[in-house]
């Protein structure tokens, strides 16, 4: 059940919405990993893994913000496009 008072945000700001939640997932589980195999389990790991997502995230969202409008448009160049025509 929807309720039309509930907040949903504009499709405009999936343009950064999309990116933070996909670096902060990805440089989570990398971090993690990173430091499983780096430390194993040890005490405080919870607290060191926090921090090193943190800095992590600090690192991949603006990252991915500047490279990714890179990498679509390199691939762009290699995709074809449907013709409107076609239709």
């Amino acid at each position: 059940m929807t309720h039309s008072s509930s907040f949903k945000f504009h499709p405009k700001h999936l343009t950064w919405l999309m990116p933070l939640i996909l670096s902060g997932i990805m440089s989570g589980a990398i971090s993690l990993f990173n430091m499983l195999m780096n430390k194993g389990l040890i005490e405080g790991i919870l607290g060191i893994w926090l921090r090193a997502w943190g800095m992590s995230w600090l690192v991949a969202f603006p990252l991915i913000m500047i490279v990714l409008p890179l990498v679509r448009n390199f691939l762009m160049k290699f995709v074809a496009m449907p013709d409107s025509s076609e239709n």
